[in-house]
């Protein structure tokens, strides 16, 4: 066994020791390889960054309350009487100044983007006063809160620096109504940062929606509270209401997406990943058609095949590995943090979110690489070990 090691270890570093000698083919493949690992990261990277925009992190203390059968805010409706018996209910945080819930409005308004100057639809949402108290990450970086009862409006990060016209002192005007942009708040880089604050007493008349608010986010007294509230609520004859977790419903609103996202990524990757493998097959085939007489050499001294064919897959692997940790640090560099803007297709509305080059898409990247190196050298590895030995020391 150790002998059998030691002549694995010998051809290992013999081929690796010959590959400046085989420059070109070598970086050819290890450049195709690191395409295809560029390319997959910077695709997935998009689908990354949009989850982590519709992502909550911290405890699962907060719940979200839609009327039965809405799939969004959009299509939700809640009457000002059920929004009263949902704040009753028990399981939500209160304090000395009652429960700890928000009935909000969410309407659609047009902004042009900073880059383009194109049109966008960015959510305008109205909040009751609890709501910075309900969701726990909301922080004023820029100005001052709105105040209530007028045309005040606050602007997450993400859509200020993806809208004209979103700094504070400006006046924007949205409906019939002009409003003034009074401060600019964080939200824990969650969708809210693509979002425009006002109060919903203000925005209820503005856009005419009487007395009815579209959704209630309510903090709970523990996340295992969360099982009492929604009983009371779904128990109720009075309501007709579905209540979920937050972190979920932000899911349900981003899975489509970030699938599609996905899907087109490893398809194109798919696509790429042929040609690389074509372009190893063809480098390790001619890494073996040059050394066909120092293998045949090799086999008469008493190398077995096992050595030759694990040496030149460990060649093909290596080539691979670093073929794709220049492509996976390129994208990371090229597309870690960067902004952009797309449509939740749930909701039609555009949200601003950064590309994502997380640790888990760079060792997907890593190993789609190794096994277009693997994949690559098999065949060239099982030539070398079928080679006839008299026949390869006939080689000039």
């Amino acid at each position: 066994m150790i002998n059998w090691l030691n002549q694995v270890i010998s051809v290992s570093l013999f081929n690796l020791r010959t590959i400046p000698e085989r420059m070109g083919s070598s970086l050819t493949a290890a450049v195709g390889i690191a395409g295809v690992v560029a390319v997959l990261v910077g695709v997935l990277s998009i689908a990354e960054g949009f989850r982590e925009a519709m992502t909550v992190s911290g405890p699962d203390d907060v719940a979200i309350v839609l009327r039965s059968g809405a799939d969004s805010e959009m299509t939700s409706g809640l009457s000002r009487e059920e929004v009263r018996l949902i704040l009753d209910a028990p399981g939500v945080a209160r304090t000395d100044e009652g429960p700890l819930a928000s009935a909000e409005l969410f309407v659609m308004v047009n902004l042009p983007t900073r880059s383009t100057g194109t049109d966008a639809n960015v959510p305008f949402r109205g909040v009751g006063q609890s709501a910075f108290g309900v969701r726990g990450d909301i922080d004023i970086v820029e100005g001052r809160n709105f105040e209530p009862g007028r045309n005040e409006v606050i602007v997450g990060v993400g859509a200020a620096g993806t809208y004209a016209g979103m700094d504070v002192g400006n006046t924007v005007r949205f409906g019939q109504t002009d409003w003034k942009v009074v401060g600019i708040f964080s939200g824990g880089s969650g969708s809210a940062e693509s979002e425009v604050w006002t109060d919903s007493a203000v925005l209820q008349p503005a856009f005419n929606r009487s007395d009815s608010f579209q959704s209630v986010y309510a903090k709970l007294a523990s996340p295992s509270s969360f099982t009492e509230f929604k009983d009371a609520l779904t128990t109720n004859p009075q309501l007709k209401v579905k209540t979920l977790p937050h972190g979920e419903y932000l899911f349900e609103q981003s899975s489509l997406l970030t699938q599609f996202i996905q899907s087109i990524g490893y398809f194109i990757a798919a696509l790429m990943a042929l040609g690389a493998l074509f372009g190893a097959l063809n480098t390790m085939y001619n890494a073996v058609s040059s050394r066909t007489r120092e293998i045949a050499t090799l086999r008469a001294l008493g190398f077995g095949s096992g050595p030759i064919v694990l040496s030149i897959l460990f060649e093909s692997l290596v080539l691979a590995v670093v073929g794709g940790a220049v492509g996976a640090a390129a994208a990371y560099f090229a597309f870690d943090g960067f902004k952009a803007a797309t449509i939740n297709w749930q909701t039609f509305s555009q949200i601003a979110f950064s590309f994502a080059v997380t640790p888990r898409l760079l060792q997907t990247a890593i190993v789609w690489a190794a096994v277009i190196g693997l994949l690559g050298g098999f065949f060239p590895a099982i030539r070398a070990a079928r080679l006839p030995i008299a026949e390869g020391l006939r080689e000039s």
